[in-house]
């Protein structure tokens, strides 16, 4: 009975016969009954031949043939139709041990149930047919927001319904005073204006929407290491399917749910899955589970899928989350607070303008176009008064809408989703969208040497034997013993792997980059044999590397031996203090006494002097105890075998870009695990140090030196400090906080698990999307895709070309704000009608937020900027140089439109209709030349680099494109009367005089020191 067809309440026997399907049950017995018969046949041609040898008596000998075929083709066997992925998924899940002895354990599942070689792995032809039947490993996502939901949103804005409601009462009584061909058009033109604002608002939020998912998606695309036809591939998590033999390390994260097949020391962080901080050892005898999602912490091994996608536990975790892409940043927070203070005074001058028009309406104060009094007390329709007061509580709303600024919050998402957009295509992923603009206002960058700094293509380039380097022509001079030794102690003390699937084909390696170059090296330069090596000893116990104390060890004896080996790998300083004796070229092996062990120091000391990584190996010799192996490595009385030099040079151009950050104001400085003299090397190759600059002032030190300062001396040094050696993540963590403390924004790279802390403390974290761990990814807010420190150089100008259009943004909008605000109370009080229209204002708003946010956030970033001293925490968001600009320019244009207000008329001998219309015309396009004047905060220049942001030229000329359509064309719906060409003219001059204005009132001079309080903004 399947376990697809039991009954409830049946007693559940697992059994691999059980997980098999029928045609491969029916096909095993075929190859029994065949296997019978060929035995038989070959029984009876020995016993012929035997007869025949002795006797001619018996010339042959009786007995039935039968031909069994099998024609089946071997891909078709695979079928694993019928296994019974619940049972599996669940036992997994469950962690149900039992369960697992019953199918006859982890390697019986693995090969028998879903068919996969615990050493080669799946088959690369079967890869499609498996995802087929157990389903691909994706997680179903909740459903995306629809285009009507942001639809639903804008109409929820409470000045929109209010607007609507005005509209529709102006529509209804504009309806019944002028009928339906003339009345609609009021409350008709309200309407269409606020359709189109909501449009462009959902439009454009639906947009950021959808790319902000798809970066989201992008961000969860990691690579695994898949073993497949015995060799080893980088795969995206994606295409994992059930079967594959995946490699684990530490950082890694567990691509689907599985189980251990072999390898040592494991440790899985299952935080993720349970909140339980603590973690979990994974081993073949009692935990051999892994879950999906969880990160492994120490040590390394191989699993075989058992469930993927939706089908894992994380999946069905992840079914019943709906994930917030509405991440609001703590710039769109201060700017959402800006935006409630602006409406506030908004709201007030509404109150007031409100207030002010009622008092002179029903006091028969004011006047209609004809020049009669609009309210006659009794004498006046009960359907006019309604009609008029409908028409002042919109002309109130209107302002109270132009007033708040509702295209802070658009410009800091369109702004944010431009620049991830691009630095997507600048190797740098956005993982929070907050690190965009706070990275404008680092002080500091901690950065990690080995791949940011450097290439991180490490090679051996120098052999050390004792006191005596090996070059290439003295190799084979090296004795046999201590070739056997280092032979042992590279092969089985490591996490690579060599691969030869072809005696002609050049070995694959993979591993670590150091792993990679010590067994190239190995392999090519020394021709030894790590596989044979491998197959030869028996490996007992394997201490994995670790970043503190910077050494792997493994435990190990030969077949049919019994004496154990402890073998050592790791930083050579370290190494060496392990050991009590080395071993020469010849053989011999000799004390190591302090004078010999300070003259092997030195020579380290030489190598790590020309920026070389030195690593040692040591070996000792250990008799078993009563035929049971400890697992306790020895850490002392070691043999030095020797030790080897890595070069891994720098990047090219990084030594730039250390210097452009330099010139920003921002600070570099280098922690790296290497050893003090390889660290001062690479930092000065690099330009972090002067050549000067040593020790002795302070501008370098270790890891423990740092650490044992005390808080005060800490504080004290903490400026001066360039490079830290010899660093623990909680060396590099404990310099974040004290940088944080003393007033910096700090900015950290990293790549392994044990930069996660410092990440997550840092206020940007970049993590390297190549040789970064995952759990580095996933404390980080930034990937850089590329590995290179000059791309971290390229997200610094990014954040400070974020925080620059913001600024430009928000003095442009508070210009348009204060200039609306001030003309139409103005005119309210004075002469009881506004002369900005709701349908104008409405347009005005339209414009300036969306069509105006779009130009200035798309200004890409200047080497100006990174001329400029970062702004860091205190930095105010409106700076007196804003003020200085917006308040001139409002100014200006207050000026100008009360004078045409009063008399305009008398100038340009127009009536009261031409008159506004040229209010309104010189109003929209002081706004469009205006942001010229935007595009540079301090600059007299406002035109450099124009010509490159074609975005910016194209929407000014929509913008003015569609203002002489809204005069020309639409003038029933916009209130407006045709203009000539003298009066375009005059409309034209005024807005280009905004220019000159500009320029000049740039020449005043102010502090940079803050104006308003940034608490409050």
């Amino acid at each position: 009975m399947t376990m697809r067809s039991r009954k409830t309440g049946d007693k559940i026997v697992l059994d691999g016969e059980n997980l098999l399907p029928e045609s491969k049950r029916n096909q095993r017995r075929w190859r029994m009954a065949y296997t019978a018969i060929y035995f038989t046949r070959l029984l009876g041609s020995l016993s012929k031949t035997a007869l025949e040898s002795r006797t001619k008596i018996l010339r042959s000998l009786s007995y039935v043939a039968l031909d069994v075929r099998d024609d089946t083709p071997r891909e078709n066997l695979v079928s694993l139709i019928n296994v019974d992925q619940r049972t599996l998924a669940d036992m997994v899940k469950g962690k149900n041990l039992e369960s697992l002895k019953q199918l006859g354990g982890v390697t019986q599942v693995a090969t028998t149930i879903l068919e996969t070689d615990v050493k080669n792995g799946a088959k690369e032809a079967g890869v499609a047919h498996r995802r087929d039947v157990f389903g691909a490993n994706r997680f179903k996502k909740p459903p995306a927001k629809s285009f009507l939901s942001f639809v639903v949103e804008a109409f929820k804005d409470m000045t929109i319904i209010i607007l609507l409601v005005c509209a529709i009462m102006s529509l209804g009584f504009g309806i019944k005073q002028h009928g339906l061909k003339e009345g609609w058009y009021d409350g008709g033109s309200i309407i269409v204006a606020i359709i189109l604002v909501i449009a462009v608002s959902s439009v454009s939020n639906f947009k950021q929407s959808k790319q902000f998912e798809k970066l989201s998606d992008e961000s969860n695309n990691i690579n695994v290491q898949v073993v497949r036809d015995g060799r080893h591939h980088h795969l995206s998590i994606f295409d994992v399917v059930v079967g594959d033999v995946v490699s684990l390390k530490i950082g890694d994260q567990i691509p689907a749910d599985g189980m251990f097949l072999n390898g040592y020391s494991l440790k899985v962080d299952e935080s993720s899955m349970t909140g339980e901080s603590d973690h979990v050892e994974v081993n073949g005898k009692n935990n051999p589970f892994l879950l999906s999602g969880t990160k492994v912490t120490d040590g390394f091994g191989f699993m075989v899928v058992t469930s993927v996608g939706m089908n894992t536990a994380w999946g069905e975790m992840m079914g019943s989350i709906c994930h917030d892409l509405d991440e609001q940043t703590p710039l769109q927070a201060r700017l959402n607070k800006l935006t409630s203070s602006i409406g506030k005074v908004g709201l007030t001058v509404a109150v007031l303008v409100l207030a002010v028009l009622m008092i002179r309406y029903f006091t028969g104060n004011t006047i209609d176009d004809n020049g009669r009094k609009e309210y006659t007390g009794s004498q006046t329709k009960f359907s006019d008064v309604l009609d008029s007061v409908v028409g002042i509580i919109a002309a109130a709303v209107t302002i109270v809408v132009v007033a708040i600024p509702e295209g802070l919050p658009l410009a800091v998402t369109l702004t944010l989703a431009y620049s991830m957009k691009r630095m997507m295509k600048d190797n740098a992923m956005v993982r929070k969208l907050s690190a965009c603009e706070t990275m404008g206002s680092a002080t500091i960058i901690c950065t990690d040497k080995t791949g940011t700094l450097t290439l991180n293509q490490m090679k051996v380039t120098e052999f050390w034997l004792g006191k005596e380097t090996i070059d290439d022509d003295s190799l084979t001079e090296i004795e046999s013993e201590v070739y056997q030794l280092l032979q042992e102690g590279v092969a089985l003390n490591t996490t690579g792997t060599v691969n030869k699937s072809h005696a002609t084909l050049v070995p694959e390696i993979t591993g670590s980059p150091t792993e990679k170059a010590i067994l190239s090296w190995a392999l090519l330069d020394l021709g030894m044999n790590i596989n044979e090596t491998k197959e030869k000893c028996e490996i007992i116990h394997v201490e994995t590397f670790n970043s503190e104390k910077k050494r792997s060890g493994v435990l190990m004896r030969k077949n049919n031996e019994k004496t154990i080996h402890t073998h050592w790998k790791g930083a050579a300083e370290m190494i060496l203090a392990m050991c009590s004796n080395y071993y020469v070229r010849n053989g011999e092996l000799k004390s190591l006494n302090e004078e010999e062990k300070v003259q092997l120091g030195a020579i380290i000391q030489s190598m790590a002097s020309k920026s070389l990584r030195c690593i040692a190996f040591a070996h000792k010799k250990v008799a078993e105890d009563n035929g049971q192996a400890s697992e306790k490595l020895q850490e002392s009385g070691l043999s030095l075998l020797g030790f080897v030099g890595l070069k891994d040079p720098c990047r090219p151009g990084v030594r730039t870009a250390v210097e452009s950050c330099k010139n920003a104001g921002v600070n570099v400085k280098m922690i790296t695990g290497d050893n003090v003299h390889t660290a001062r090397a690479i930092a000065i190759e690099c330009g972090i140090l002067s050549p000067e600059q040593d020790m002795e002032n302070g501008a370098v030190v270790e890891g423990v030196q740092f650490r044992n300062y005390s808080p005060e001396e800490r504080m004290a040094m903490i400026d001066n400090i360039q490079v830290m050696a010899r660093s623990s993540p909680f060396d590099k963590l404990l310099m974040v906080q004290c940088l944080k403390e003393k007033g910096h924004v700090v900015a950290v790279t990293g790549d392994g698990t044990n930069d996660a802390p410092a990440l997550k403390e840092a206020d940007i974290g970049l993590s390297m999307g190549i040789q970064g761990t995952e759990v580095a990814k996933e404390s980080s807010d930034i990937v850089i895709l590329d590995d290179n420190f000059s791309s971290v150089v390229t997200v610094l100008r990014w954040g400070r070309c974020v925080y620059n259009n913001i600024q430009k943004f928000i003095q442009f909008q508070l210009t348009v704000n204060v200039a609306a605000l001030a003309i139409n109370f103005v005119a309210a009080i004075s002469s009881g009608k506004v002369p900005l229209t709701a349908v104008q204002l409405l347009w005005v708003n339209l414009i300036m937020d969306t069509l105006g946010a779009l130009a200035l956030a798309t200004e890409q970033p200047t080497n100006d900027l990174m001329a400029r001293t970062p702004v860091g925490r205190s930095e105010p968001l409106i700076t007196k140089i804003m003020w200085r600009n917006l308040l001139a320019q409002a100014l200006y244009q207050v000026s100008i439109l009360l004078t045409l207000q009063f008399k305009g008329k008398a100038i340009f001998g127009v009536d009261e209709k031409i008159k506004n219309t040229l209010i309104f015309n010189t109003f929209v396009l002081c706004q469009a030349f205006n942001e010229f004047n935007a595009r540079k905060l301090e600059k007299k220049n406002i035109f450099k680099g124009i010509h490159k942001n074609k975005l910016f030229l194209a929407i000014i000329g929509v913008t003015i494109i569609l203002q002489v359509i809204m005069v020309e064309l639409l003038k029933k719906f916009a209130s407006t009367e045709r203009l000539n060409w003298e009066q375009w003219g005059a409309c034209i001059g005024i807005a280009v005089l905004s220019w000159p204005i500009g320029c000049l009132v740039k020449c005043i001079p102010v502090s940079s020191k803050q104006l308003m309080d940034p608490k409050n903004i």
